[in-house]
């Protein structure tokens, strides 16, 4: 017979005194267009695997598609002049 146990350091890994330092919150707030551009591309492609895509679903992830690579370069043209935190 096999016991289940949990294991301590990854229960205590998350605890309430691990906040995210202000660096980590720069970081994910400099990122935020990018994962919002990402999270509504991924939106895209569910809407169309719920259906026959059609051409609409197409544009739709098309659109989805450029606004994520459009974001993505800002971030890494802000990160080569050296704005990025």
């Amino acid at each position: 017979m096999s016991h289940i146990v949990t294991v301590q350091e990854a229960v205590t890994a998350f605890a309430d005194w691990k906040e995210p330092t202000d660096a980590e919150l720069d970081a994910i707030e400099l990122e935020m267009p990018a994962i919002l551009a990402d999270v509504d591309l991924v939106d895209a492609e569910i809407a169309a695997l719920e259906r026959v895509p059609g051409a609409l679903d197409a544009r739709r992830i098309r659109r989805a598609r450029r606004k994520a690579l459009a974001t993505r370069v800002v971030l890494a043209n802000r990160a080569g002049r050296g704005e990025a935190a």
